[in-house]
């Protein structure tokens, strides 16, 4: 596969991403203070339990008003390709990691500059060698840029922020 071309983004698709790291830094927040008082396990199964609930009672009122809608949708679910289900694994290890984390001394800064910095790296390696079925993406000088302006930002609050405790 090879890129698409390139489009302008729609500034709703970037306020959407811009608030989904806000709701990820609360959850890792959230997620971090129950890691604390329970351990990374209990937040773990706190954090997927109640998401389980609140997806079952979202589906039922989505659902409800839209029965061929749904009848699709369930259909859909058995062609999913395989790695498609290790997402829940993914999101219990990395609640897992990230409560351990934030109650150490890296705090809730450092624990997000390094995830954002692993999640960079990932994403380019996803993007250059197509992994999962993403089309592949010739990285260049800006990629590199990137990669190094994120480490080196990561590496100022997690070295600052240990300075400061």
């Amino acid at each position: 596969m090879t890129s698409p071309p390139a489009q302008r983004p729609n500034p709703l698709h970037l306020l959407a991403a811009f608030a989904s790291g806000g709701l990820l830094t609360l959850a890792i927040f959230v997620n971090g203070e129950a890691g604390r008082l329970g351990g990374a396990m209990f937040s773990s199964w706190l954090a997927h339990g109640v998401g389980t609930i609140v997806a079952i009672v979202f589906l039922a009122v989505v659902w409800r008003g839209q029965r061929a809608a749904a009848a699709e949708a369930t259909a859909k679910i058995g062609k999913a390709p395989l790695w498609a289900y290790i997402g829940g694994l993914l999101g219990a290890v990395t609640v897992m990691l990230t409560s351990t984390s934030v109650n150490s001394p890296l705090a809730l800064a450092g624990t997000l500059a390094l995830g954002l910095a692993g999640q960079v790296v990932l994403s380019l390696a996803a993007d250059f060698w197509g992994l999962l079925g993403l089309p592949k993406r010739r990285l260049d000088l800006r990629d590199a840029g990137a990669v190094i302006l994120i480490a080196t930002g990561s590496l100022l609050i997690i070295l600052f922020g240990l300075g400061a405790a």
